[in-house]
């Protein structure tokens, strides 16, 4: 009796490396991310914590400096690499909490948190108690080039 040729196994095969690349992907707020004003934003550990960096500035932006900073002395400072979310305690690859975020288009600082969905983040910045906050989703992100060096 002759053996049949075993058809299932490409599929078995397929379906293992799918799995693999799934979870490969999965969810975590490290990385890099777009912001709905188009900036790509870095997500990375600072020594325990987790901080966070402007990558690479919209052509969209309005200002390319930190031209809103209650600080005059800080206000011409370049955007581009700056460093706007720090003190992130990484609960778990899909959460962090605790953290500070500064915001370039009004210059103020918030609270903060975030979650990560498949390809989305969800930051949540706030006064006081989450409640009292507003959510921003952000897209999964390609690494931008670096930042331009001011001359």
């Amino acid at each position: 009796m002759r053996a049949r040729p075993r058809r299932h196994i490409p599929f078995i095969l397929c379906a293992a490396l799918a799995a693999a690349s799934a979870y490969a992907r999965a969810a975590t707020v490290l990385g890099y991310w777009r912001e709905p004003g188009g900036s790509v934003i870095l997500i990375s550990r600072c020594d325990q914590k987790l901080c966070v960096h402007i990558a690479m500035l919209s052509s969209r932006s309005p200002a390319a400096t930190d031209s809103h900073n209650p600080d005059p002395e800080l206000r011409s400072r370049p955007l581009c690499g700056l460093r706007i979310g720090a003190g992130f305690m990484e609960v778990d690859p899909q959460h962090a909490h605790g953290g500070q975020l500064y915001d370039p288009r009004s210059g103020h600082t918030y609270s903060g948190q975030m979650t990560a969905e498949d390809n989305l983040l969800h930051l949540r910045g706030y006064v006081g108690l989450p409640i009292f906050g507003r959510t921003a989703t952000w897209v999964r992100a390609s690494q931008p080039p670096p930042c331009p060096t001011p001359r």
